[in-house]
Formats: structure tokens, C-alpha cells, sequence
């Protein structure tokens, strides 16, 4: 006598086996991503979190590194609330931002939209990204040295012309907008490469569109490149203003 099938049962069944199937690859799939991205997640446990941690944990103390630390709780930062330096610190750091922020991308924009124009060089992409890829204590070191009141280069040239010569990074007015001339030059190449990626994932076909309606160099920049550039964009700024913050070796 022959058993009698379930219909439903065989539904679940039919259904049961794909689901499981592709339940398995899910995991293989998420085991495969841990395993990717595990030695990023090790070196940013060891180098980042944890000297941040620690940080926090000296922070609560009382420490001058020659005896055991007394832990005085927020006593340090109700001291540093009114602190006028760290005060006048916070204001220069945000005119430093302000100064660098909107001239860093603007240049950067500007040299990505002249490479994706003028060039496919790899030797200017290169000379153009040269500078992001040396230290900031290098950077700081060539442009002290080239911007120096007695011996400096660029003091040279200003005497050579019978200009007065300019005190630079000693200088009350002119030593922020210095170390932000440095950082800019130092930085604004990555920015250009960063927007020149996304200029070239902009589909040529709406320029060639925008043209044929009319649109002058200028609207198809407004209308097309810089709305397709905001993700690239907002990225740009987001690690600018990170960075901007992170400049004292320079």
C-alpha cells in the first residue's frame, strides 16, 4: 500500500533545500568577509583602540611617569574647561580649518578636472601625489628650511627682487596661514586624485547630451559633474576635517 504524500509537506520540503542551501553560502560568504578584513581589524584593535583606551584611562589620573598614578577622576578636564591656552588652541585649530577646508578642495577639484581634461599621464598623476606620500615631519622640515627669514630659498629670491623679507612660520599674522599652505600643498594632491576617480565614473554620454541641448562648459560643470561628484565630495570633506585636526607634527 502506497504511502499517502503530503502535499504541503513536499512544498516545505522543495522550498527547505534552496533556503539551505543558501543559508550555507550566506555563512561561507560572512566567514570569507571576517577573514578579509581581519588584519585591518587587528592592526586597528592594537594601534588605534587600545592606545585610545589607554589614553582615556591616563587621562583620569594624576602622572608625572616617576611614581605610581593618582586617579582624580574628571579633575584634569574641569582644569582644562578653564584653560585659556586650550581655549586659544580650539579657536586657532577652527580658523586653520576654515582656511584649509575650502581651499584644499577647491584646488583639488580644480586639478583633478585639468588632469581628466589635459592629461592621462601616469608620470603627472604621480609628480601630482608625490607630496601626500611624504612624511609631515619631512614636509615640515623642507618648508622650514625653504621659508626661513635669513637662509631660506623663498627669502632669496623675495631680496633678489627687493622685496622685504617675511618671517613665515615666526611671524604673529602669517604663521597659521603658513602651516595651512604647507598642509594644503602637502594634501591637495590626494584630494585631486580622489576627484579625478570620480570624474571618470561620470558617464561621458550625459556631456555629450548636455552639449547637444546647448549647455555651455560652466552649466554642464554645475549640472552634471558637481551633483555626480557629492559622494566623492562628501568623503573629501569628511577626511579633510579629520585630518585638519591631526597636525601638530607639522
Amino acid at each position: 500500500m502506497s504511502a499517502v504524500v503530503n502535499p504541503e509537506k513536499s512544498k516545505k520540503l522543495r522550498l527547505y533545500k534552496p533556503l539551505q542551501a543558501f543559508s550555507a553560502m550566506r555563512r561561507a560568504e560572512t566567514l570569507t568577509g571576517w577573514l578579509l578584513i581581519l588584519p585591518s581589524l587587528i592592526g586597528f584593535l592594537v594601534f588605534y583602540a587600545t592606545p585610545t583606551l589607554r589614553a582615556i584611562e591616563i587621562s583620569l589620573t594624576d602622572w608625572n611617569l616617576l611614581r605610581e598614578p593618582n586617579f582624580v577622576g574628571f579633575e584634569n578636564y574641569l582644569k582644562l574647561w578653564d584653560d585659556e591656552k586650550f581655549w586659544n588652541a580650539m579657536k586657532l585649530s577652527t580658523y586653520y580649518v576654515l582656511i584649509n577646508i575650502p581651499l584644499q578642495t577647491v584646488l583639488g577639484l580644480f586639478l583633478a578636472v585639468a588632469m581628466d581634461r589635459l592629461t592621462k599621464s601616469l608620470f603627472v598623476k604621480a609628480v601630482v601625489l608625490l607630496p601626500y606620500l611624504l612624511s609631515n615631519v619631512l614636509v615640515a622640515m623642507i618648508w622650514l628650511w625653504m621659508l626661513d627669514p635669513i637662509l631660506g630659498l623663498v627669502n632669496h629670491y623675495f631680496a633678489m627682487l627687493g622685496l622685504d623679507r617675511q618671517p613665515f612660520f615666526g611671524g604673529v599674522d602669517q604663521s597659521l596661514l603658513t602651516v595651512a599652505g604647507v598642509n594644503i600643498w602637502r594634501h591637495m594632491g590626494l584630494v585631486a586624485m580622489l576627484f579625478l576617480a570620480g570624474l571618470q565614473n561620470i558617464p561621458r554620454q550625459l556631456y555629450e547630451a548636455a552639449a547637444l541641448e546647448g549647455a555651455s562648459e560652466w552649466q554642464m560643470f554645475r549640472k552634471v559633474t558637481l551633483p555626480l561628484l557629492r559622494p566623492v565630495m562628501v568623503f573629501v570633506l569628511v577626511t579633510s576635517v579629520t585630518g585638519s585636526f591631526q597636525i601638530f607634527d607639522t
